[in-house]
């Protein structure tokens, strides 16, 4: 979570946009991450260059290759003293030069051909560039962050129910769905797109030998990962995050997920965290998606999205609202019905409302199953998430508390889960018993809670107890009678 010194630095460089006359929170996000690209790229050969050096080796520059591109660095223009001439060399050069990192076919080629540049005097670029260089931005935390909370600036988050997804909890259902080399993964709601780049980096930290293979890398780069969104600022944002992590060539594209048709059974991993609130007529929602559960409610869409766009075998990991788990409506039992007993179910891991604050408070689940369009559901895993590393308040400060570790592990070892109680923190739950109760989702219905018996003393023993208080007060007040007339 951004601390509030960051809140504080990433207000004043706001204001300096808006006083000078950027004031549409989109345009100000656009122009925000430009900048910060600019100082992330120049991050990143630095890097490059310096691992260089402590091997001894010559460096090639990988995105400043000629002289006059070295002069386009965000630390050589920040030394720059005469701010009419940087002015000059940003607005006609170096975001030109931005425009043209992708290729044409590339979807960062594509998405920042139409990006206009629109600070418009050298004293703003000066002060805002001076603001940028004070901020954060040492991993991949941080700048997720800083996204969630220029995004938060648009209004949006309460009300189209968007709001980044911790990294923390990415990484955990990536490493639970552990991304394979060939797999095609694809996230319908890609937002900054943090989903696919912690597949991309869990599949280099896992398979650093298959990434080897000529084939195996030309399938990483260019037909591995997948992202939509029917916003294109965040398409922009997304593009820059994934060609600063070296995928470039990502096909993205700008797509309403529920109404367009297409990529039927194409995909064998999905990762989201879709829209929460919302709805659509029938009439704008892919016909195919309704057979699978008729609704007009987004939550439930995306469910029957993510179960059109699997192949056969495919995996899922998405979080959903816990309303979902156990929701009476015709649609709601629909698509439970539709994992459970047309699909594979595998997991539900319920987690605590407070894992989206200060953004969101509603309480929300991760559902992990297989396509398979034929059953194969036998135990369902529950397991009740209480603490996430964090505080569950609107400051989510850090603490020690936090069942990730442990999630990880049973995920990993689900034979063993067999002997667990229902009283405990996660058990196995056969699919006849949630057959038998309608199809519910929810952790408590399954759940035991284990009574201790408490030993009470008895009605005379208390009448006593009552009798041996009164003697005492008659006692005590006969006392105080006694002061009061020897005072007088």
């Amino acid at each position: 979570m951004l601390s509030q010194e960051e809140r504080n630095k990433v207000d004043r460089i706001w204001l300096d946009f808006h006083s000078n006359g950027i004031a549409i929170p989109s345009d100000v996000i656009e122009q925000f991450n430009y900048l910060i690209f600019l100082r992330q790229l120049d991050e990143r050969e630095a890097t490059a260059e310096a691992d260089a050096e402590l091997l001894g080796e010559d460096y090639e520059p990988e995105i400043f290759r000629t002289e006059e591109q070295q002069a386009y660095r965000w630390s050589r223009l920040l030394a720059m003293t005469d701010v009419e001439e940087r002015f000059r060399l940003v607005q006609g050069e170096v975001f030109p030069f931005l425009k043209t990192l992708g290729s044409e076919e590339s979807a960062f080629g594509r998405y920042m051909e139409d990006a206009v540049f629109k600070i418009p005097t050298p004293l703003a670029l000066d002060k805002i560039m001076l603001g940028i260089e004070e901020l954060a931005l040492g991993d991949e935390d941080s700048k997720g962050d800083l996204y969630e909370y220029m995004l938060s600036k648009l209004g949006t988050s309460k009300v189209n129910g968007q709001f980044r997804t911790p990294r923390h909890i990415i990484r955990m259902m990536v490493e639970m769905a552990s991304p394979q080399p060939e797999d095609c993964i694809v996230d319908p709601a890609m937002g900054s797109a943090g989903f696919l780049v912690a597949a991309e980096e869990y599949v280099r930290a896992h398979h650093r030998e298959a990434l080897q293979r000529a084939e195996v890398a030309e399938h990483f780069q260019r037909e591995m990962f997948h992202g939509f969104d029917n916003d294109t600022t965040m398409l922009r944002i997304g593009a820059m995050n994934l060609m600063l992590h070296g995928l470039g060539e990502a096909d993205i594209a700008y797509k309403s997920s529920l109404s367009e048709t297409g990529d039927k059974g194409r995909y064998t991993l999905v990762l989201a965290n879709p829209p929460f609130k919302g709805t659509l007529d029938a009439a704008q929602v892919n016909p195919a998606l309704l057979k699978i559960a008729s609704s007009k409610s987004t939550e439930i869409l995306f469910l029957a999205l993510v179960l059109h766009l699997l192949a056969i075998g495919g995996r899922a990991a998405v979080i959903i609202p816990a309303g979902i788990l156990f929701g009476s409506s015709r649609a709601h039992k629909a698509i439970r019905k539709a994992l459970i007993d047309d699909n594979k179910l595998e997991a539900v891991v319920s987690m605590p409302s407070g894992v989206f604050k200060p953004y969101a408070g509603v309480a929300t689940a991760i559902l992990f199953f297989v396509k398979t369009d034929h059953g194969g559901t036998e135990d369902v895993w529950f397991y009740d998430m209480k603490a996430d590393g964090y505080s569950l308040d609107d400051k989510r400060t850090p603490v020690e508390e936090n069942d990730i570790e442990d999630i990880l592990a049973r995920w990993g070892n689900l034979a063993a889960e067999k002997d667990r109680k229902r009283t405990e923190q996660s058990f196995l739950v056969p699919v006849e018993e949630i057959r038998a109760n309608g199809y519910d989702l929810s952790y408590n219905k399954y759940k035991e809670i284990e009574y201790t018996p408490v030993e009470y003393p008895s009605t005379e023993e208390l009448l006593a107890e009552l009798d041996a208080v009164e003697a005492d007060i008659a006692k005590e007040m006969g006392a105080l009678r006694g002061m009061l007339r020897v005072a007088e």
